[in-house]
């Protein structure tokens, strides 16, 4: 089946005021963190910290996303643009953010509060592990909302026609409409790439890190699966999806293949696999039920 991509990357305008889905998918995923969360600092899950404590935890985590999307994918998708216009850093609203720059928001964030919480990094970094996954979700769906990240041609006999690719840069809405309506379109139909990721990253991540991390588990353990289950899904979604175009040979580093979304995550598979290994002689953090408050009055 074939779908003409027709969704308004707008959800509402107040005057001058846009607001696009995906800036409410962003809230959505760090809503989601925030409540399974909680939920799992009132189990103990995380001995010695507060609710309060957690929020400022999600507070920091939300700047590194942020920051370290930003930063990331300046530097490792529009470098040549930074050095024409250094100022491009501060646009977020053109777009532009990278996943493995917000991860190392992420983790540098939960080291700077776990430093001053004198919480061990890893247990941290476990405990924040199967949250981030709904987020992520999130975020594809949001992609795919705003017709962005699309995949490669489809010739499957499925797939979706996406009005903002290159094909169709001086073609009407009308056009499109048309053309759609009489089958003309079929071999214009992509892969929708974002929604693989939404359900591997997303959908699939969360269900097996919230299962695996449902009871205590050797520290190292839910960092090291969080880190090779994404590691190997966008390796392997990157094989349907469009390379940035600005890199290398028509977006590929090597081989006609090899795009920048698989050299940066092999590191994630490689830390994956030793965190795992590492774990099988690490301790392993019980839950400790946070202490009742004094009662008021």
């Amino acid at each position: 089946m074939i779908i003409l991509h027709q969704i308004d990357p707008i959800a509402l305008s107040l005057g001058p005021l846009q607001i696009h889905w995906y800036g409410i998918m962003y809230l959505l995923g760090f809503v989601t963190a925030w409540w399974l969360g909680r939920q799992r600092v009132r189990a103990g899950r995380l001995p010695g910290v507060s609710e309060a404590s957690y929020g400022d935890l999600l507070f920091y985590a939300m700047i590194g996303v942020v920051l370290g999307g930003r930063i990331g994918y300046v530097l490792f998708y529009g470098f040549a643009d930074l050095l024409r216009d250094p100022l491009m850093l501060l646009r977020i609203w053109e777009g532009g953010m990278s996943f493995h720059g917000g991860l190392l928001g992420v983790v540098a964030a939960v080291w700077w509060w776990s430093r001053s919480h004198r919480t061990h990094f890893f247990d941290t970094l476990d405990f924040i592990a199967p949250l981030v996954p709904p987020g992520l979700g999130f975020g594809r769906l949001g992609n795919y909302i705003g017709g962005e990240l699309w995949g490669k041609f489809t010739d499957g006999g499925w797939g979706v026609v996406f009005p903002r690719a290159p094909e169709f840069a001086n073609w009407s809405a009308q056009q499109l409409q048309t053309q759609f309506a009489a089958g003309a379109l079929e071999r214009y139909a992509r892969h929708p790439s974002q929604l693989y990721q939404a359900a591997l990253e997303g959908l699939t991540m969360f269900a097996l890190l919230w299962w695996f991390s449902s009871k205590p588990r050797p520290r190292y353990a839910v960092s090291g699966l969080f880190a090779l289950l994404y590691g190997c899904f966008r390796f392997l979604v990157e094989f349907v999806r469009v390379p940035d175009q600005q890199l290398g040979d028509h977006g590929y580093l090597a081989f006609g293949w090899l795009t920048m979304g698989q050299v940066l995550s092999v590191p994630l598979i490689v830390l994956g696999l030793f965190w795992l290994w590492l774990s099988t002689r690490s301790p392993t953090l019980q839950p400790q039920l946070p202490a009742a408050e004094p009662a008021k009055g």
